[in-house]
């Protein structure tokens, strides 16, 4: 079964990102059945610190122990979700340093995204879409684009509209399409991702 991490990129204190990150995970598994396991992963339960290891990531795994739990909770999943806010035209600080953390662990995977604000996070996926393409991650279709003015009561209770529920389905199809055929490229013998 295609494990599918859904992280919530959020880690402040009174966060809607936990409330968005449900409701996709709520109806990505009631649409992808028995297809895909969503697991929510929630950075405020990992507390990185600011990068702290002595090697970057892309020349040697991680020491430290927070690190290799990090490695070992990302490198478990096929695919991922990133739900994230937008701050000052940017993902949060502690999303990229979260990235940052890796490097292994995110490559030949796909990765689509759920961005909340303003103008639905538009700019800050941007950014991670850069970031993406530099660890070799497949970055999938259209994001999901929530307003904190139309999706949002007093920009605290999530109210999604209606449309936003055909367009969490198409991205979780492409999603599972994606993950299935980099899974295979990612195990065949001889490739720059093949599990040991």
């Amino acid at each position: 079964m295609t494990r599918i991490g859904i992280i919530i990129g959020s880690t402040r204190p009174g966060r809607i990102g936990d409330q968005v990150a449900s409701w996709v995970r709520d109806l990505a598994a009631a649409h992808a059945g028995d297809a895909a396991d969503f697991d929510l992963v929630d950075l405020a339960d990992h507390a990185l610190p600011l990068f702290d290891e002595a090697v970057p990531p892309a020349r040697a795994p991680g020491r430290q122990p927070h690190t290799r739990r990090w490695a070992e909770r990302i490198g478990s999943c096929d695919a991922f979700i990133i739900v994230t806010p937008e701050y000052n035209t940017a993902p949060p600080a502690a999303l990229a340093n979260a990235i940052d953390h890796l490097h292994q662990e995110w490559g030949g995977k796909p990765v689509a995204y759920v961005g909340y604000g303003v103008f639905g996070a538009v700019m800050a996926v941007q950014k991670l879409r850069a970031q993406a393409g530099v660890l070799r991650m497949a970055d999938i279709g259209p994001q999901v684009a929530l307003s904190l003015r139309e999706d949002f009561v007093n920009f605290a209770d999530f109210r999604p509209r209606e449309p936003h529920t055909a367009e969490v389905h198409q991205l979780v199809d492409e999603l599972l399409a994606w993950a299935q055929a980099l899974g295979a490229l990612r195990t065949a013998p001889g490739t720059v991702h093949q599990q040991a």
